[in-house]
């Protein structure tokens, strides 16, 4: 077996990529029916910033911040599902692409109620 070099260069991760990531993890959790359409507006934190509708994540001094928007289910727990949602957002982060996140700004826009019988937004 070959022994392993320690090979110069850089990593770039685009932005982008986060926005991916935290979409992934918010529509995988229970209680979150979709994201918001609306674009968030520019915030307060400075760096790199990437949005998609419901989305907003900033890359700075090697942080990242997330603002993230959902319509929830009715049925949720609101305070629950948006702390699961920081752990889970801040988690995936960290693990994918082992960037410390500094925080996770939850937003339930709206609930959304699904009649029976009918197909989930």
């Amino acid at each position: 077996m070959a022994d392993e070099q320690s090979l110069s260069g850089r990593v770039t991760i685009a932005p982008q990529v986060l926005t991916t990531i935290v979409r992934q993890t918010a529509l995988s959790t229970e209680g979150v029916l979709r994201l918001s359409g609306r674009v968030p507006r520019r915030s307060r934190f400075g760096g790199r910033r990437a949005v998609a509708p419901g989305i907003e994540v900033i890359i700075g001094d090697g942080e990242v911040q997330v603002v993230v928007h959902i319509i929830a289910d009715p049925g949720a727990n609101m305070l629950h599902l948006a702390e699961t949602l920081q752990t889970e957002i801040a988690r995936a982060i960290e693990h994918i692409v082992e960037l410390q996140v500094a925080g996770v700004n939850v937003t339930i826009d709206n609930v959304a109620f699904v009649s029976a019988g009918a197909a989930q937004p």
